[in-house]
């Protein structure tokens, strides 16, 4: 037989769209292969009917199983700059569901032949050269060679779609790039990351064009919460894109570094670095055995995708129009709640056409406090006006207080201070036995859209008692409520709400903070390492050919640590003669 089924039932059992990827490779290869053959012998008939009953009975199972399995946690490929680790745990800032299309969710990994043929005149195209350098001959690298393939013969349609979603959106990221002199080939990594789908999501949480994880996004200055994303937003993501490049290309001095770094965190990368002594990415894939082959993967995928991008027209792909613009629009106001939808349905859009150049919103309103921007096809602005002259509001959802559990705590208690039922909180809070330090969610019979302010107040107060009766740490000069909560291994989100502090609460020299498990032993040793690594201050001059991360390594801090220490913004750059406070 041509195709071992045994085989391919193996493979086909490992995907998890098992059952149709068998039928889609058994009816375009297998059995075209066997029904154009002219003649059967009975021994061949028998075992290939055999092979093809036992391998459908297999993958029904199969089928059944993936079906009903419990979906596997993956770790965030991308991290806030400098803490990879804080950014696969950034807190669960709201737990309702949003409706998401499944075709935008993006593939765990691309399904590469082992083997690509590329013609002279692709590999010439290959031999042009880029704006930055990026290490060894990339014409001989052949995991370039294998997405060049990839995307311009076994997935052309693929590329070909990403193409015109570009379209709209690459006229103005070049314009930007451009003036802020940042490499043109930059412009093209939303098609490694996402396709140039706005609404592209993947498993770890990353959102949008450029796929920011939330608190990524949050420190750039996107929105993020229950009713808006902004890393949504094409031209909001395109600045923070920006400025977190920038950022990168400071502290590694390397685009193809900075690039890694861009998927991987730039902890990842900065460890993989001072472990194998490495200095640029080719070599250091090679060296080392803890980057994931995702990222090893990524810089010569966007390495192909660029040499496919500034190629098109030699490849047979239609050109970008670099003068196109996109259909104009007019921005406007809309009070808080708003039923998006019904202002939608009002003008003549259905609510595709609305999110297409409303990609932000999250729900079908608008955000219940403050006024909301949307934006309006120009011809229909006279209709919308109209509506929003007697808007249609949606009606507002529960609001909700919180409260930590403290010794002494009971359910009849707490139903009485909060004027609830015993049976309604333990309902909402899908819990039945109190735990010390758990955060309960406390409903609350104020206004609609409002919070009850005396009832956020009081909770808010005995949480801040109960921390400080408990307190076990003392706030150092340079502290974060970041840094502290990767020292003690928690999010900053948990530390908040033990402390009672809302998130914008400043942080003071010798303030007492209360660290849910800071008694154990491994916590200990982190408060003790941390204390320490703050008795010498050392005042740096900066050299010329300095950038952060090398100063970060001669020191064997992260460049975060300097850019917390000394107030300097993501898009700060260090200029020589200039003095860095340097912590040891």
């Amino acid at each position: 037989m041509a195709y071992r089924l045994d085989r391919i039932v193996e493979v086909c059992l490992l995907e998890n769209n098992s059952v149709a990827k068998f039928f889609d490779f058994f009816f375009a290869h297998v059995w075209r292969d066997y029904t154009e053959r002219a003649i059967f012998d009975q021994e061949t008939v028998l075992t290939v009917h055999l092979r093809i009953l036992l391998a459908l009975v297999l993958l029904m199972a199969a089928g059944c199983a993936v079906k009903n399995a419990p979906e596997l946690s993956h770790s965030s490929p991308q991290a806030p700059p400098g803490m990879e680790d804080a950014n696969s745990q950034y807190p669960q800032l709201h737990t309702e569901n949003e409706f998401k299309d499944e075709a935008d969710l993006l593939p765990d990994q691309d399904d590469l032949s082992s083997t690509s043929q590329l013609s002279p005149d692709e590999r010439k195209i290959l031999d042009t050269e880029l704006s930055f350098a990026v290490g060894p001959d990339i014409t001989q690298n052949e995991d370039v060679q294998r997405y060049f393939h990839y995307f311009t013969h076994l997935h052309r349609g693929t590329f070909e779609a990403w193409l015109k979603r570009a379209q709209p959106y690459l006229p103005h990221i070049r314009a930007r790039f451009q003036a802020e002199g940042l490499p043109e080939e930059l412009i093209y990594l939303p098609f490694a990351e996402s396709g140039f789908n706005q609404f592209a999501y993947s498993r770890a949480g990353a959102s949008g064009l450029w796929q920011f994880m939330p608190q990524t996004g949050m420190q750039y200055g996107l929105r993020y919460d229950a009713w808006v994303d902004e890393r949504r937003d094409p031209y909001k993501s395109t600045e923070a894109a920006i400025a977190y490049l920038k950022k990168l290309y400071a502290d590694f001095g390397d685009w193809s570094l900075a690039l890694a770094a861009y998927n991987a965190g730039e902890g990842t990368i900065g460890r993989a670095m001072k472990k194998t002594g490495c200095e640029d990415f080719f070599t250091l894939c090679d060296a080392s055995k803890d980057l994931k082959d995702e990222t090893k993967n990524y810089v010569p995928k966007f390495l192909a995708l660029v040499k496919i991008a500034k190629n098109l027209e030699q490849l047979g792909f239609a050109p970008v129009n670099w003068n196109a613009k996109p259909a104009p629009v007019t921005t406007m106001t809309v009070q808080p709640r708003t039923d998006l939808l019904a202002l939608a349905k009002s003008v003549g859009m259905d609510w595709k056409e609305f999110r297409e150049i409303n990609p932000v919103f999250r729900k079908q309103e608008a955000p219940a406090k403050g006024s909301a921007r949307v934006a309006i096809p120009v011809h229909l602005t006279a209709k919308a006006e109209e509506f929003l002259k007697r808007p249609v509001l949606a009606k507002a959802a529960p609001v909700f207080a919180q409260h930590t559990v403290k010794k002494g705590d009971t359910w009849w208690g707490l139903s009485k201070k909060y004027n609830s039922t015993v049976a309604n909180l333990q309902k909402i809070n899908k819990n039945k036995s109190l735990k010390i330090g758990t955060v309960l969610q406390i409903p609350q019979k104020g206004k609609a859209g409002k919070a009850a302010p005396e009832a956020v107040h009081t909770a808010r107060k005995d949480t801040q008692k109960y921390a400080a009766k408990r307190a076990n740490y003392v706030v150092q000069q340079g502290d974060t409520m970041w840094s502290i909560a990767k020292a003690f291994k928690t999010d900053v989100n948990s530390l908040l709400q033990a402390n009672g502090l809302a998130s914008s609460s400043a942080l003071r020299i010798g303030q007492a903070l209360y660290i849910p498990d800071a008694g154990s032993a491994a916590t200990q040793a982190a408060q003790a390492k941390t204390e320490a690594a703050r008795k010498k201050l050392i005042q740096y001059q900066i050299k010329a050919g300095d950038n952060l991360w090398s100063i970060a390594r001669q020191f064997g801090v992260t460049p975060e640590d300097l850019r917390q220490w000394n107030k300097l913004a993501q898009s700060n750059t260090i200029k020589p003669g200039e003095r860095l406070q340097v912590y040891q």
